[in-house]
């Protein structure tokens, strides 16, 4: 029966009771008399003491008892009508949220793709206290990289000694060890043999891949930890490695100075792209059908657009672009042994803020050199990033409206060289991979540094702002 139907019948119920109660006027005289009597007793129990309970007790059992079938069933029907219309109020508010929701969703996701939406945390973010830092030990060389499960319940590392340990995020212990070989032992050993110097892991947590020092990309299953497949064609170390969100689709670089794209589903290699003039050091991407490479020595950050089959070259850096890292889809950090930070956009051929010496210099007076920028991270889509070198510290920074200029925010202190950051999704952690040597070579060596993973907690105290640009 709908809604109206209901409605009618209930009216119906409504009228008739009215016209019974009419045609008892009459002859209610004697209710009517009991009724005042009730009346009277009840404007005189104002001034009763608390003796007085039990016989209002009384009393009202009695007005229970005199409802008589025609009232109890009118007010039955008032309630069952309220309660419907209640609920035809309720269902009609979480129609209209949910609808709002959908369209706010589908504007994000409109404003990411065009790299306009800018989510304003970075002011709202609290520097962490050093006992909520957790150090998680099981390499016994430095940490060369890192990812964090889309889930973000689980990080993996890999490092120098070969290994890759996952990692669980909550309680800190070790899931899963895949273990290095030693050099000679590639036919009969599943893994690395050399040193690995990137990883990367599917938007939907289903393939895990890394490369390494020997031209070989293994891709793993992230649950399981279990060996699926080895692409092979680089002719120098791969150096970096990223996924497409959304897609299963790989894409590596090396220092052979080529980029190469893979599908990992169908365990098939598509292409090769070349442009760079130095080794690649580093690679990035989103959901677009491009990626972006810092040229190392080149001193160039190229964006690869795949279909048209063409690219962007930038040029800024005085030094080596040693790491690079995607905002959104618009907007580029990189980070060089120059010490310089900068901000980039693919609009323009040069940078749009940059810092110079951003972790400090060290060296003797007039012989200062800059701390290498060996590691840069962003939370995507917001007006954070990060920062790390072998100054002891990881600095987090705010950028500008529009990605014009960079804040210092706080500084976490960290001794050795920090090889690697990613923050989590939710932005709620960031993890840094730290070790004693750099990832790309053994130019120093910090023998008080500890080879490991920092959990570092970000707390916010109010609510995020979001800008569209």
């Amino acid at each position: 029966m709908s809604f109206f139907i209901k409605k009618k019948v209930i009216a119906a119920a409504v009228n008739k009771g009215d016209l019974k109660r009419k045609s008892n006027a009459d002859d209610g005289k004697g209710r009517s008399k009991k009724f005042n009597k009730r009346m009277n007793e009840e404007i005189s129990s104002d001034s009763e003491n608390e003796s007085g309970a039990p016989h209002r007790k009384q009393e009202n059992e009695d007005d229970e008892i005199e409802e008589t079938p025609q009232e109890k069933k009118l007010r039955l029907a008032k309630q069952y009508l309220d309660q419907l219309r209640e609920e035809e109020d309720k269902t009609a508010e979480n129609e209209t949220f949910e609808a709002d929701l959908i369209a706010g969703r589908l504007q994000d996701d409109v404003l990411e793709q065009k790299g306009k939406l800018q989510r304003m945390i970075a002011k709202e973010l609290i520097a962490p206290d050093s006992s909520e830092i957790r150090l998680l030990r099981g390499h016994k060389l430095s940490v060369t990289c890192l990812v964090i499960s889309p889930d973000e319940k689980y990080i993996f590392s890999a490092s120098k000694d070969c290994s890759i340990i996952k990692w669980e995020v909550e309680s800190g212990k070790k899931v899963h060890k895949i273990a290095g070989g030693r050099k000679g032992t590639e036919d009969r050993h599943v893994g690395h043999t050399a040193h690995i110097l990137c990883m990367a892991i599917s938007s939907d947590g289903k393939y895990l891949a890394s490369g390494d020092m020997n031209k070989l990309i293994m891709i793993w299953d992230p649950m399981t930890c279990k060996h699926l497949y080895k692409f092979t064609g680089h002719k120098d170390a791969v150096s970096g490695l990223a996924f497409r969100r959304g897609t299963h689709t790989l894409y590596s670089a090396s220092h052979d100075r080529s980029i190469k794209v893979w599908s990992v589903e169908e365990n098939a290699y598509v292409e090769t792209l070349f442009g760079h003039q130095d080794n690649i050091t580093g690679l990035d991407c989103l959901s677009r059908e491009r990626c972006v490479t810092a040229g190392g020595r080149d001193r160039t950050v190229r964006v690869w657009k795949i279909a048209e089959e063409s690219q962007l070259v930038f040029n800024g850096h005085e030094g080596s672009i040693d790491c690079i890292q995607l905002i959104n889809e618009e907007h580029m950090v990189t980070g060089g042994d120059d010490g310089t930070i900068s901000i980039w956009t693919v609009n323009k051929k040069r940078p749009v803020s940059t810092v110079k010496q951003a972790h400090g210099s060290h060296g003797n007076t007039g012989l200062e050199q800059p701390y290498w920028v060996s590691s840069v991270a962003a939370l995507h889509n917001s007006d954070i990033v990060a920062s790390g070198s072998h100054n002891s510290a990881v600095q987090l920074w705010k950028c500008g409206q529009g990605f014009r200029g960079l804040e210092p925010l706080f500084s976490v202190p960290m001794a050795g060289f920090v090889n690697s950051l990613k923050f989590s999704n939710s932005g709620k952690f960031i993890v840094a991979g730290v070790g004693q040597e750099h990832r790309l070579g053994r130019w120093w060596r910090i023998k008080e540094a500890r080879n490991g993973l920092y959990i570092i907690p970000l707390k916010r105290q109010a609510q995020e702002q979001v800008v569209v640009q």
